[in-house]
């Protein structure tokens, strides 16, 4: 668990905090967070503006964009605070003296599309990395970005903040199971690792790479790729995979279960298998192929399911 970074949610929005200890003074660390031209070599978009007082506009721009974000500098206190708008989110960078140097507190409301808690992961994963560079910077060295070291500390941030969790729904009739996972993957292919790059057609049985093997699957209902995938449950009840493209870059994965009030004993067990089988999927779009397929990882979700909603 990285303690050096907590989220707090307000409404369905989170902030993001990450804490970092440089060994460099305040005032070093101001110029590399104020001056455009040292923000270039840390942080994920081009700024362009001109002084950094409250008010000033600001220009963002990533690298082969046609287009720039704007913002406004909200807050500059140096070598305090320094905040400001981008588009709808909001950077703060606070500078706490210490006697090593000074404590960077970075923290980043988001309210863009997608900016939900499913995208949590991605966000903090990220900006680990951009304060890995800022670090760098101050020694004048570089920091090379890996996506092998976003991807673990992606997955990481997804078991502290429990952005795997799947939530569990009763209704009258059945019970639904739900999922929502963030990829940074396009949703075509995204839809290739859960279909096995088969061409998959209603009425027959639903690829291998959209089941977990924790129950009796029926035949396919609804293919529309890359974004639809339906098929039914035996002994009622349906899976339904739902993708969509994710602002700015991704996809947004949706799974929607229903069990029947037949099967409401494996509640828990279901729950913790498509929990597994998303762990495994975000692996593989990363390279890492994850068999056979862990038992006992599956059987600890189970207890920590079946304690939550109060299953057993």
């Amino acid at each position: 668990m990285n303690t050096d970074t907590s989220v707090t949610m307000i409404g369905d929005r989170p902030v993001l905090r990450l804490q970092r200890l440089l060994h460099h003074p305040p005032e070093k660390v101001w110029r590399a967070i104020t001056d455009p031209a040292e923000l270039t070599h840390w942080f994920p978009a081009r700024i362009d503006f001109d002084q950094p007082v409250p008010g000033t506009k600001m220009r963002f721009t990533f690298e082969g964009s046609d287009t720039a974000d704007e913002g406004e500098i909200l807050e500059a206190d140096p070598p305090k605070v320094f905040a400001f708008r981008w588009d709808t989110d909001v950077i703060r960078c606070e500078l706490l003296p210490r006697p090593e140097g000074c404590l960077l507190v970075f923290s980043h409301a988001l309210h863009g599309p997608d900016s939900d808690r499913p995208s949590i992961a991605r966000h903090a994963a990220g900006w680990d990395a951009c304060l890995d560079g800022l670090a760098a910077r101050l020694t004048s060295t570089t920091a090379e970005f890996s996506m092998q070291t976003w991807f673990e500390r992606a997955e990481a941030y997804i078991e502290q903040f429990g952005l795997g969790e799947g939530e569990l729904h009763e209704t009258d009739n059945d019970h639904e199971i739900h999922f929502e996972r963030d990829f940074v993957q396009p949703p075509h292919e995204v839809w290739t690792l859960i279909t096995g790059d088969n061409d998959p057609t209603a009425g027959t049985q639903p690829p291998l790479e959209s089941t977990h093997g924790y129950g009796e699957v029926g035949a396919l209902t609804t293919v529309e790729a890359p974004n639809t995938l339906e098929y039914a449950w035996q002994p009622g009840g349906t899976v339904r995979f739902q993708l969509r493209d994710q602002h700015p870059i991704g996809t947004r994965l949706t799974l929607t279960h229903t069990l029947p009030d037949a099967q409401a004993a494996e509640r828990a067990t279901i729950l913790a298998a498509w929990q597994v089988y998303f762990e495994i999927v975000f692996a593989a779009l990363h390279g890492d192929i994850r068999c056979p397929w862990p038992a006992d990882r599956t059987e600890q979700l189970r207890e920590h399911y079946a304690q939550r909603f109060g299953l057993d």
